[in-house]
């Protein structure tokens, strides 16, 4: 964190808004998908994508909400380009049906947002029955990657530009359970525990784009996949935090105020590492409040993020 608002290298700091890291920036001409575009920074990623001129596909659960959101955008920017697609990444069919929708559409990709997300939830199992942080956070957005990485291969090699893939993480990463990805507990509830779990999606999350940054560059296909820590931001959430809720929940709502980034401040590194040309060519990074910053030894672990890319790779087929 770059304390009381001092810019980092790039520029920018914690106080940094999303419009404000892309001032001057032309993004017309490039297609972005943003998913979890229906609330909180994905809908400010999405309208800042648009005003800056992408087209924007906003992956949203809720289709209504995301009409709202889609309706207000182009309310105040009426040139804006953005389309709604219902996409539930907790379940397998749902992410194979957005992907296969989009891809025949015959549109090109140059801007994968990976920006859903639950946060600290009771022990569930998805719809494919798989604990539903790890599924929702990282292998919902594994597949979705997965199938739409030949559209981005093709669009980057045609149009000459280069490709950006951005996982949402979260500092959150460093308080995983010890041995990093509990890949033979992923579903034991007795061993479950809801912080940890959350911190075990967010590490899966950076681990996906490093390992994803060392097979395009072993292809040398021109797409860059990198991660950041997008800030602690007031949005819903942080609704399983208390459960039930509690005085504690009334005081760190108003503490929120005075110490926690607005959703504009909370979508400047998505916008960041999405659109500008400082981070153009570098790949397997971690971002937070706009500059690079430093991730837990777990998350730099090479074998841990190939053996997790194997791992995801058997529970989608």
């Amino acid at each position: 964190m770059w304390f009381f608002g001092r810019p980092g290298p790039s520029g920018f700091s914690q106080y940094s808004t999303a419009e404000q890291v892309t001032n001057g920036i032309d993004a017309s001409g490039l297609t972005a998908i943003v998913t979890g575009a229906s609330s909180g920074i994905g809908s400010e990623t999405a309208r800042v994508l648009a005003l800056r001129g992408a087209h924007v596909v906003m992956g949203v659960r809720n289709v209504a909400a995301g009409k709202l959101v889609q309706e207000a955008i182009i309310k105040e920017i009426p040139t804006a380009k953005v389309d709604t697609l219902e996409l539930d990444l907790s379940s397998m069919a749902s992410v194979r049906k957005f992907a296969s929708d989009f891809n025949s559409s015959g549109q090109s990709l140059n801007l994968l947002i990976n920006n859903a997300g639950i946060m600290m939830t009771p022990f569930m199992l998805s719809k494919d029955n798989i604990e539903l942080q790890f599924a929702t956070n990282h292998l919902g957005h594994f597949l979705l990657t997965h199938l739409l990485l030949d559209n981005m291969k093709k669009t980057a090699h045609k149009s000459k530009k280069e490709g950006r893939i951005v996982n949402l993480s979260s500092e959150a990463h460093k308080l995983t359970y010890p041995e990093g990805i509990r890949f033979d507990k992923i579903n034991d509830e007795k061993q479950y525990s809801k912080y940890q779990a959350y911190g075990q999606s967010k590490l899966a999350n950076i681990l996906h784009a490093n390992e994803l940054t060392r097979q395009l560059k072993e292809e040398g296909v021109e797409i860059t996949a990198n991660s950041l820590h997008p800030g602690v931001i007031s949005t819903n959430l942080f609704r399983h935090i208390f459960t039930p809720p509690s005085f504690a929940e009334g005081f760190v709502s108003k503490l929120s105020n005075i110490l926690l980034k607005n959703v504009q401040q909370g979508a400047a590194t998505t916008c960041y590492v999405a659109l500008h040309p400082q981070v153009k060519g570098i790949s397997g990074a971690y971002f937070s409040d706009s500059n690079l910053a430093k991730t837990t030894e777990l998350a730099k672990d090479m074998d841990l993020a190939k053996r997790l890319w194997d791992f995801s790779i058997k529970l989608i087929k």
